[in-house]
């Protein structure tokens, strides 16, 4: 009886309130995000070219299998995550891509959040009309 290890990189992205779980085995370029395909889960052209630029930056798309768990947030947000966790297992899989990632930005993680709504006030920075007399 031999025991196989199967090689796998895993790694967590976030941005905004959306939270992605990733990992990545060496394969064709399959994807399954939250049990359904890439273009399924995310329709908008634009979004899955963000998504893939982590392997573009490193001439690996199609190389590895994706396989990620995505929670919280809106579209946007949740591409965002993927594309940061997939740079980071990139990374984990190889040290040498480090420069091309960060090169491209993508190692970077964007803490912008929504600035919540103060009291006394229509939203988180507009004021009520001022009113003279």
């Amino acid at each position: 009886m031999t025991d196989t290890v199967e090689l796998m990189w895993n790694a967590v992205g976030r941005r905004k309130t959306s939270v992605a779980r990733v990992y990545l085995t060496p394969g064709t370029g399959k994807w399954d995000i939250n049990g359904r395909t890439l273009g399924d889960f995310f329709p908008r052209l634009s979004l899955v070219q963000h998504i893939q630029q982590s392997f573009t930056a490193t001439d690996t798309l199609g190389a590895f299998d994706v396989k990620a768990r995505v929670r919280g947030g809106g579209q946007s947000g949740q591409a965002g995550a993927l594309r940061l966790a997939i740079a980071r297992a990139l990374l984990r899989n190889d040290e040498t891509h480090r420069l091309k990632l960060r090169a491209a930005g993508l190692l970077t993680r964007d803490a912008r959040k929504v600035e919540r709504k103060k009291p006394g006030q229509p939203g988180a920075r507009k004021r009520f009309q001022f009113s003279k007399r």
